[in-house]
């Protein structure tokens, strides 16, 4: 029998530098910059509405990348490849399109929260406050199961990576970015490939070597994939509920500034759609052309089905076409994809153990030092939960293909029990409880049903099959909309949206939103005029909250229509088999869009208030401190309310 085995191209000592040495430095190099910004800023991390929410001030560009970084998650770069890699282009386009929908529809949940809530920490104080304590706990549970079952599957899909290589929000986007554009480039400067259009012919040779059962022709070349428009359905349900019950997004939201909220998430939306389509279409184009070559790592063999539902596809390629460096610049990427997305599910279980368990059930007078607190333990115990959830889920057989075509079985069935809390006023409090709980219990079912129908047995296998994890996951997601309207029909509520503001939620002082910061010598507030300078009245912010709504409800329908209705389905339906000039110019399309996204996400940021800040620092490091009204400071919470700042500015 034929040794299978890859060597690994680098070192343990690689790895270690990696993981250990680079993680521990950027640590230390966050925790002096947190202590700059106190010092020069005023920005104090021991507050805990600047701790968790970053004082509602996080503008739009900040935001865009922050939305990137949460959602540039290890399986969506190691998944579109093996997608890409399974079905053919189909593959990671239905990854990009199975994301970038449910990014821009949150904006339409963000800003309704903004506009009804806007003092909330998470989603989950929403549910408390309108459903009451048995609500809180159901949904609690949900989202719990959300984030534990999204980072087991970010951590399997990266061990596998790591060990096969070697014995904060905007730092860590950039590098991905970068890494992928380097990829982008580096893969036609190889001697083996040399332009899009040999990689063009690589892809037909690969075809008529292994045709792929259920694609037009049997041809990686064309959008007519059964199972790839599967995969797409199953992908974008799941997505949904791993957006919708993430409350690191609901965080994100919150710690936006109204204006911000929309655009935000629009922006960011559509620039994280070239991520998973150009990387994993380029490098599974690679690994399909070249591996019949003698450096393929696997050569003279076929990649396995574990080794593809493990994510090595993107390593085993860049390995091809960069060496040693390609597998440094994987491993690079993996981390710090981990680490950017973990930390956002770390804070979003730290929130929910401090605001939601804490200080509801244990101590209703904490103080920010004793939330900030059970958030530090929050953490810890969810990295050691985590971690030995993702072991013994590895030693169960289960890889990143199982939980990546699962995930939405478990994370689904609160997606419109949710959705209706914040935007339907007559969902009743025993449709909250009950409709996502019987939603779980039918994609459960469903899904356990058909595994053992397709397949024969309920195994690790079969229940990992695309079809069954369809029909759960659809199940999931959309039964709850039977259960709550026929129990709302029959239990009907009318919920006054007000009731909302009458509970206390801001540790702080802080009304309406508001949050003094500083444009030159004018004084603003968060509430739909930091970009702009001015103050406006409550009546004028709450028209122009609902203008962004009706503005994010238009870009969400806009973006669904057109990344998965006007643009793939037209292609699926025409059994069109892209020639070579369709397939040079829809990579030259990915590639310049990966681009524009690196650009966009690296420097929006910066030029969107970023150099503000950048300026009160060297003034702080100079000890000229920034001139003050009000005594008060960039970020930081003025005392008062709006009425406070509206009587300031009329005697002025």
């Amino acid at each position: 029998m034929a040794d299978t085995t890859v060597q690994p191209p680098l070192s343990q000592a690689v790895g270690y530098i990696v993981v250990v040495l680079i993680g521990a430095i950027i640590a230390l190099v966050m925790m002096l910059v947190t202590n700059l910004l106190k010092k020069t800023t005023g920005e104090d991390n021991k507050k805990t509405e600047m701790f968790m929410t970053a004082n509602r001030t996080v503008r739009t560009g900040l935001t865009a990348s922050a939305v990137i970084s949460s959602w540039l998650w290890s399986t969506q770069l190691l998944g579109s490849s093996f997608t890409g890699y399974d079905y053919g282009v189909s593959g990671p386009f239905w990854f990009a399109a199975g994301c970038s929908p449910m990014i821009v529809f949150f904006a339409v949940v963000g800003i309704s929260c903004k506009r009804k809530i806007p003092e909330a920490h998470t989603s989950l104080e929403v549910v408390r406050i309108r459903y009451g304590h048995i609500a809180h706990v159901v949904f609690m549970v949900l989202c719990l199961v959300n984030n534990i079952f999204a980072s087991a599957n970010m951590l399997l899909g990266a061990s596998a990576v790591i060990s096969a290589i070697f014995l904060t929000d905007y730092f860590h986007t950039t590098i991905i970015l970068i890494i992928a554009c380097y990829f982008s480039v580096k893969a036609f400067e190889s001697d083996q490939i040399g332009s899009i259009g040999n990689l063009y012919e690589l892809l037909q040779a690969a075809a008529l070597r292994h045709p792929v059962s259920g694609n037009q022709d049997g041809t990686y070349l064309t959008m007519t994939s059964k199972d790839g428009i599967l995969f797409g359905i199953l992908h974008t349900c799941s997505n949904f509920g791993l957006v919708i019950m993430d409350t690191s997004y609901f965080i994100k939201a919150f710690s936006a500034s109204p204006r911000a909220v929309v655009p935000g998430y629009a922006i960011g939306g559509a620039m994280y759609f070239s991520i998973p389509w150009a990387l994993g279409t380029v490098m599974s184009s690679v690994a399909l052309g070249l591996e019949n070559q003698p450096n393929f790592p696997t050569y003279p063999r076929r990649m396995t089905s574990s080794e593809v539902s493990s994510g090595l596809v993107l390593p085993y390629a860049a390995m091809t076409i960069a060496g040693k460096g390609g597998a440094a610049a994987v491993l690079l990427m993996i981390f710090m994809a981990v680490t950017s997305t973990l930390s956002a599910q770390v804070i979003a279980v730290s929130s929910i153990l401090s605001f939601d368990v804490y200080r509801e059930y244990f101590k209703r007078t904490a103080t920010d030092r004793d939330v900030i607190h059970a958030s530090h333990l929050g953490v810890i115990f969810f990295a050691a939960f985590c971690a030995g959830f993702s072991t013994m889920l590895h030693y169960v057989g289960v890889d990143l293909g199982w939980t990546l075509y699962m995930l939405g079985v478990v994370t689904c069935p609160g997606i419109f029990p949710m959705v209706f809390t914040v935007l339907w006023r007559r969902q009743s409090k025993a449709a909250a409880i009950l409709s996502p709980i019987l939603g779980l219990a039918t994609g459960l079912a469903v899904w356990l049903t058909t595994s053992g129908h397709f397949g024969g047995e309920v195994t690790v296998a079969t229940t990992g099959q695309v079809l069954p994890c369809v029909y759960g996951t659809v199940a999931s997601a959309f039964s709850p909309i039977l259960y709550s309207v026929v129990i709302t029909l029959v239990r009907p509520q009318d919920f006054d949206w007000n009731d909302f503001k009458k509970e206390r939620l801001s540790l702080e002082k802080v009304e309406g939103d508001l949050t003094a910061v500083h444009h030159g010598s004018r004084l603003a507030t968060a509430t739909g005029s930091i970009e702009d300078g001015g103050v406006r009245s409550a009546a004028v912010d709450a028209r122009e909250l609902k203008r962004w709504g009706r503005i994010a409800a238009f870009w969400a329908a806009a973006t669904f229509l057109g990344h998965w209705v006007l643009w793939p389905l037209p292609m699926y339906g025409s059994h069109y088999v892209f020639g070579k000039g369709f397939y040079i110019a829809w990579v030259v399309v990915g590639i310049v869009w990966l681009w524009a996204t690196t650009l966009l996400a690296t420097l929006y940021p910066i030029f969107d208030g970023g150099y503000q800040q950048i300026r009160q620092v060297y003034r702080g490091l100079r000890g000229k401190q920034a001139s003050t009204d009000a005594g008060t400071s960039q970020g930081g919470y003025m005392e008062g309310s709006v009425e406070d700042v509206q009587g300031k500015q009329d005697k002025a």
